[in-house]
């Protein structure tokens, strides 16, 4: 039996909550991000006259891909499906070094790398909050088994 036939359980049965809709804008927020610098990337590096073509496109591509990451989570949080925090999850703890890394530039990309880490901990908030695990059907260590504490 697939998931999308799996009847609701009563935990995740009733209304999404708000906290799950959050995390899951959130990731669909970062993942449009990374579309939108990966086709950057790529048309500058294709139209433009970057220093090095090859990296531009590399770079570009490589940002387009890893943009699948969050958006698949955002849309199995939007529809409840307990494997999307995991992915959601790892998107947030991948952002943070990138948002330190953007906090140390000395350029313009310090406003981006405190609207990123903000992000990130936004979301992590919202994804290990009890609301959104009990939303998602997961349950905690030990209680894998139907009426186990």
């Amino acid at each position: 039996m697939s998931s999308e036939q799996t009847p609701a359980t009563p935990e995740t049965a009733g209304p999404r909550p708000r906290r799950l809709t959050y995390a899951a804008a959130l990731a669909a927020l970062e993942g449009l991000a990374l579309v939108v610098g990966g086709a950057w990337m790529l048309v500058e590096g294709l139209a433009g006259d970057p220093d090095d073509r090859q990296s531009a496109v590399t770079g570009g591509v490589t940002l387009i891909v890893l943009a699948l990451l969050p958006l698949l989570a955002a849309r199995g949080l939007l529809s409840r499906r307990s494997w999307s925090r995991g992915p959601a999850v790892i998107t947030q703890i991948m952002a943070l070094p990138v948002a330190y890394n953007l906090l140390q530039a000395d350029s313009v990309a310090i406003p981006a790398g405190i609207a990123l880490a903000v992000v990130a901990v936004a979301a992590l908030i919202l994804l290990i909050n009890p609301a959104t695990t009990q939303a998602l059907g997961i349950r905690g260590p030990g209680r894998a088994q139907d009426g186990e504490q």
